[in-house]
């Protein structure tokens, strides 16, 4: 299983949201920090998310983003308010991100996803939020009709193979993965899931690692201690 250590910027900060509110953050420090701090514990793969772009498609972020990433050995996945093919090569080609995670547009323009795919491959992955059995879009605020699974089979039939599944009512709470969803999500759709929100002990990372998931993502848990990384890692290692 692979573990990706999540650096969460806003107005070119290190922060980490309750939930995924704006006005619930705490500050961690520089995201450049951050990044080489997990990167020295031994992570082999950072996930970063562009706050500004995800709620106002700002590119404030752009320069710290670039010097994360070649600061930065790990190859590095980017989300954060990419709707466009614009957006997804600015990513790739000028920020040097290694993948990028397409939200909010898997649903309300699911066509992008042909034309990323087949540009990118698997450098294209697709960011499924779920609250209530549902995919949340618009920076969680709205919620649409269709389940976890629809949009991930549709997603791969577009040609994506990798998919950020996030429980949004455990985002940053601290409260345990949804394992269950989780991995039934991987088995019924035959992708590479990556577990995201409520990582919260290493019992946790066990748990997901037992049931054969592809990844999953550490937030909150590693900035406040509650996941001592390197421990997070032998174990994902098993």
């Amino acid at each position: 299983m692979i573990l990706f250590p999540a650096v969460d910027v806003l107005d070119n900060k290190a922060v980490r949201l309750l939930y995924g509110k704006r006005e619930d953050v705490t500050v961690y420090g520089a995201p450049v920090e951050m990044a080489l701090k997990w990167q020295d514990m031994g992570a082999e793969y950072l996930h970063i998310v562009d706050l500004n772009g995800a709620f106002d498609d700002s590119l404030v972020n752009k320069s710290t983003l670039i010097e994360l990433i070649k600061k930065v050995s790990v190859p590095v996945q980017i989300g954060g308010g990419i709707k466009t093919f614009d957006k997804i090569k600015f990513y790739l080609e000028e920020v040097g991100a290694s993948r990028v995670i397409v939200g909010t547009a898997c649903v309300t323009d699911p066509d992008l996803m042909d034309e990323a795919c087949a540009k990118y491959g698997n450098k294209i992955a697709c960011g499924i939020d779920a609250k209530d059995g549902l995919v949340a879009i618009k920076g969680w605020v709205e919620k649409s009709n269709l389940t976890p699974l629809e949009v991930a089979l549709d997603m791969k039939s577009r040609g994506a193979d990798t998919v950020i599944y996030t429980d949004i009512n455990r985002d940053g709470a601290l409260c345990g993965v949804n394992v269950d969803a989780t991995a039934k999500l991987s088995e019924q759709s035959g992708l590479n899931i990556i577990a995201s929100g409520g990582m919260a002990t290493l019992d946790d990372v066990k748990a997901v690692n037992e049931r054969g998931i592809y990844g999953a993502i550490l937030g909150r848990s590693i900035y406040t201690g509650a996941i001592d990384l390197k421990q997070a890692l032998e174990i994902s290692k098993e």
